[in-house]
């Protein structure tokens, strides 16, 4: 289960980074089912609000794992971030990833932003970002910062090929990225807007973790 740990706890990055639609939308809802192959093991809902100069996201998500009916991974996570000019200025992170308690918190500095996790605290400079899929800059990044463990990670995004994908009972246009960490690989799709879509990996048992918008 600890490969899964570790996917879910990539996946969930993700999600409070919508700074690219903030010249769209004052205040919005999304909505994304995760599977483990077809079984359908939780959700992540967030919203982004925006003001004058900057973006709120705050998310939540919640996954279960059932193995012959008992709960055999749990995870939970609330996360607060703050963009502003499209670069992160504040995070706020508390995760419960299988009763392991894990909190990241990011403040704007005069280079950058500071980051504090349990275990040390250093700064990161220039303009930088989470594992934002919502934002089509991420796909130009060459490191990332994780909101789950605190970690300033390099990356390598490619692209791969378009292909159709079924959203919401449509047929979307799609095109796919893969990105590459240390002990990973995530594949990401997007529609021809840059419109985030969805996500896939492995587990090291060989289940799909799939990460789908529902609304």
């Amino acid at each position: 289960m600890a490969i899964l740990c570790r996917l879910v706890g990539m996946i969930i990055l993700c999600v409070a980074s919508v700074a690219a639609y903030a010249d769209q939308v004052e205040a919005k809802n999304w909505r994304f089912r995760v599977y483990l192959d077809e079984k359908e093991i939780g959700a992540h809902t967030f919203t982004v609000q925006k003001s004058s100069d900057q973006v709120q996201v705050i998310s939540s998500a919640r996954f279960d794992v059932k193995v012959l009916f008992i709960n055999a991974y749990q995870y939970r996570h609330e996360a607060k971030e703050v963009w502003r000019d499209k670069c992160l200025t504040d995070l706020s992170a508390q995760t419960d990833d299988n009763s392991k308690q894990l909190s990241v918190k990011a403040t704007q500095s005069a280079t950058g932003i500071h980051v504090v996790t349990e275990k040390k605290q250093f700064n990161v400079a220039g303009c930088v970002m989470s594992f934002a899929y919502w934002n089509p800059a991420m796909l130009q990044q060459t490191r990332l910062l994780n909101a789950q463990t605190g970690e300033y990670e390099p990356v390598t995004i490619k692209s791969l090929n378009t292909t159709t994908l079924q959203i919401s009972g449509k047929a979307l246009a799609a095109q796919q990225y893969k990105l590459i960490g240390k002990k990973l690989q995530i594949d990401l799709w997007y529609a021809p807007d840059g419109t985030w879509l969805a996500l896939e990996s492995v587990t090291e048992s060989g289940a799909r973790l799939r990460y789908v918008l529902s609304g």
